[in-house]
């Protein structure tokens, strides 16, 4: 079985299910950082790549009022990778482009707060907390068929993403 770069080649046993144990993909110093990660998360990998990097240098305050106006639809996330035929933006600060990505901004808005409660639990200055690492890995995928007129059928794939955010203190 061929695992990702991400995946550790050793299994949890649960009873008779056999997990994965995951590990990041950055090392850091444990006493000066946070981590939080969410694996299989069923949004749009391109959408969740343009929000990471975002709010890659944030604050950790910083990220969930942007995330939180994302959602509201007041601020647009902006796309500068996947940015053919995107409308352009007014309030996209540094860049024309840009979409709201509702669903992709909610479920990351869950790992942010992850994030701050790792960091409260580590005894960081939540203030002095930057996201030094914000990444989305390509996940697993679920295969299934979609039938058609006439006894056909069509592939049917749906992909999930992993979501890794690191945060640490900044030296002042």
């Amino acid at each position: 079985m061929l695992l990702p770069a991400n995946v550790v080649n050793k299994t949890k046993n649960i009873g008779e299910l056999r997990l994965p144990t995951y590990r990041y993909s950055v090392q850091t110093d444990p006493d000066r950082s946070a981590k939080a990660s969410a694996r299989d998360i069923g949004i749009s990998r391109k959408a969740s790549r343009e929000i990471c990097r975002a709010i890659k240098g944030m604050t950790i305050h910083q990220s969930i009022e942007f995330l939180e106006a994302v959602i509201e639809k007041k601020v647009a996330v902006p796309y500068r990778r996947f940015k053919r035929n995107v409308g352009h933006k007014s309030n996209v600060v540094g860049w024309t482009g840009g979409r709201y990505p509702e669903k992709a901004a909610k479920e990351i808005l869950k790992v942010v707060r992850n994030l701050e409660n790792n960091a409260e639990n580590n005894q960081l200055q939540l203030d002095k907390c930057r996201i030094v690492h914000a990444s989305t890995l390509q996940g697993t995928k679920q295969k299934a068929i979609f039938y058609r007129a006439q006894g056909r059928s069509s592939p049917k794939v749906r992909e999930f993403v992993h979501i890794e955010l690191i945060a640490e203190v900044a030296e002042s």
